[in-house]
């Protein structure tokens, strides 16, 4: 392969290698709710997710971040028994430096009820 080719290579799919980033789509969480239901108890959900394993400004590898907002709300909806959903939901992200990337921990907490 020549220098020409390669280069052309490079000029085409490095856009794409790095413009396509993974997303994810659209969760429905919890049902609807009529507004009669009862209140609980007051319940926490916690879900990590990691981004790394590139240099720090190129952290694009994600493990378990899509899937953190359904993850602490079953982790938060599961703490009450009989709970159908949650009420006023407050959500909260942290995140902080592991070796590799960095951990982004999101937690999701509101009242739980019947």
């Amino acid at each position: 392969m020549g220098k020409k080719t390669v280069s052309i290579l490079l000029i085409v799919l490095l856009p794409l290698l790095f413009g396509s980033a993974c997303s994810s789509g659209e969760v429905l969480i919890q049902p609807k709710l009529t507004g009669k239901e009862k209140v609980i108890r007051r319940v926490k959900g916690e879900a990590c997710g990691m981004m790394g394993l590139l240099a720090t400004a190129y952290y694009v590898f994600p493990f378990g971040v899509n899937s953190r907002v359904e993850r602490a709300y079953f982790s938060a909806i599961s703490q009450a028994p009989g709970a159908v959903g949650l009420t006023n939901i407050a959500i909260e992200e942290d995140w902080y430096w592991v070796v590799i990337g960095t951990m982004r921990c999101l937690s999701i907490t509101g009242d739980a009820v019947q």
